[in-house]
């Protein structure tokens, strides 16, 4: 007899560049299935740079983390065999730093309560990896689509567009072909924009603010979304994606409040997983050497050949479901994709995910009764950040991108003069024009959509 599947709910907090073991490599349980704390190392100008506790909040020089620069990363260098070349990248980027080892420090077990409470009682994978060597853009386009059409790198700011046309079908498309309900909750700037068929008014209809997103978990489950994509605000003020130079505590509050509300109904928590997962890792040292055995996802090889994965990223598996276990599957943000493929009947979405291994195996069919009720958000409150005298390389991104959408804004043509006027005021000029953008976007859609979502 074929048991019913309990999981109703598949709910995707995807956040922002951090390696695994920056993040998850000192917990108690990671470190047991290790055999031994973390202790990596790269030599650079003569001097030695092991992996130690301490990592910093904020970061305010961002390691780079383009494809280029993760091949550095990756590189041996001396008596280290392999991923020796993360404090040479980080230097050569940063000619001026002081501290050029910052990129080997991981967050020390308590530091991040929230996550690291999460990964202490439920499910670590800890051969989850980013689906690209390379920056935040394509690997996001490998979880909502499972390719970036050849594509690797990112705009340089609206001068430098760098946007292409990604209109592959993808996870969304797919599931409105089986009528399953899902919804896109966002900070301010979603990047799911980044795919084009999200731009019709009834995929738009289906992106809220992250205030929508409370709400819904409160209410009857029987109106929550089958599936759940949650992207944190990625723009200051109120960044939470833990991006450098953004404080990654932010990054740990939003974790908790995501688990604590979906906790809090104990209906849609015995019908959810909840899959916390970073994108790609930022830069930030990890001592496990992606493989070379990933698949090209289709024909295009504009910029890369895809045949390697990128650096391990912190993965949890959160649900009732959930055994308190480390699962060491191969597995890449394709893996995803699997998953609801196989659990829905969707349709394919590329060679990729059509070969890439579910985490499945790693749920269990009972449901748990010794969970946390909630967890942890009693950090220390965050120091103002430093007004930004530069856009990050991701805010100019994001910045290009909300320029395009401005073309479909519907707005009126005073209104756009008046805006691009603004933003030659500064950088939070810049990332409030894009907000607003995104905001006139999204409603001018809404507006146009052929009826109302739940």
């Amino acid at each position: 007899m074929v048991t019913a599947d309990p999981i109703e709910h598949v709910i995707v907090l995807m956040l922002e560049n951090r390696a695994f073991d920056h993040v998850l490599g000192d917990c108690p349980k990671v470190k047991q299935k290790a055999g031994h704390a973390p202790d990596g190392l790269n030599q650079y100008g003569g001097k030695r740079y092991p992996q130690q506790a301490g990592a910093a909040r904020r970061i305010a020089d961002d390691p780079h983390h383009d494809l280029p620069d993760v091949m550095v990363q990756l590189s041996g260098h001396r008596s280290v065999k392999a991923n020796g070349g993360f404090v040479l990248d980080y230097a050569r980027n940063y000619p001026n730093l002081a501290a050029p080892g910052e990129v080997m420090k991981y967050h020390g077990y308590g530091a991040l309560p929230a996550i690291q409470s999460l990964a202490e009682a439920f499910t670590v994978c800890d051969r989850w990896h980013a689906s690209v060597p390379g920056p935040t853009w394509p690997n996001r386009l490998f979880a909502m689509s499972g390719t970036s059409l050849g594509r690797v790198k990112m705009p340089n700011g609206v001068l430098s567009l760098n946007l292409h046309w990604y209109d592959q079908p993808t996870v969304f498309d797919r599931l409105n072909e089986k009528r399953k309900e899902w919804k896109v909750y966002f900070g301010d700037t979603p990047l799911s924009f980044l795919l084009v068929h999200q731009w019709e008014p009834e995929n738009v209809a289906r992106h809220h603010h992250m205030t929508h997103f409370y709400s819904d978990a409160a209410g009857d489950p029987k109106n929550f979304p089958s599936f759940a994509f949650i992207e944190p605000a990625y723009l200051s003020p109120g960044a939470n994606d833990a991006h450098p130079p953004h404080d990654i505590v932010e990054a740990d509050l939003l974790i908790a409040r995501v688990y604590n509300a979906i906790r809090a109904n104990e209906e849609l928590w015995r019908s959810s997983l909840l899959v916390v997962l970073f994108d790609e890792h930022g830069g930030f040292y990890d001592p496990i050497h992606p493989e070379k055995t990933a698949i090209a996802p289709d024909h295009h090889t504009e910029e890369y050949d895809f045949t390697q994965y990128g650096v391990r990223v912190p993965a949890l598996l959160v649900s009732p479901y959930s055994p308190n276990s480390v699962y060491s599957e191969l597995l890449d943000h394709t893996s995803l994709l699997k998953y609801l493929q196989n659990k829905w009947g969707l349709g394919e979405l590329g060679a990729r995910a059509a070969h890439a291994a579910s985490f499945a195996p790693a749920l269990q069919g009972s449901a748990r009764t010794d969970t946390p009720n909630s967890v942890d958000t009693g950090h220390p409150s965050a120091e103002p950040a430093a007004a930004q005298d530069a856009l990050t390389g991701h805010q100019a991104a994001l910045v290009a991108l909300s320029q395009h959408l401005e073309t479909m804004g519907g707005e009126d043509a005073a209104i756009v003069a008046a805006r691009s006027r603004q933003v030659l005021s500064g950088a939070q000029s810049q990332m409030d024009a894009a907000v607003d953008r995104v905001e006139a976007f999204i409603a001018h859609r809404k507006s146009n959509a052929r009826q109302p979502t739940r």
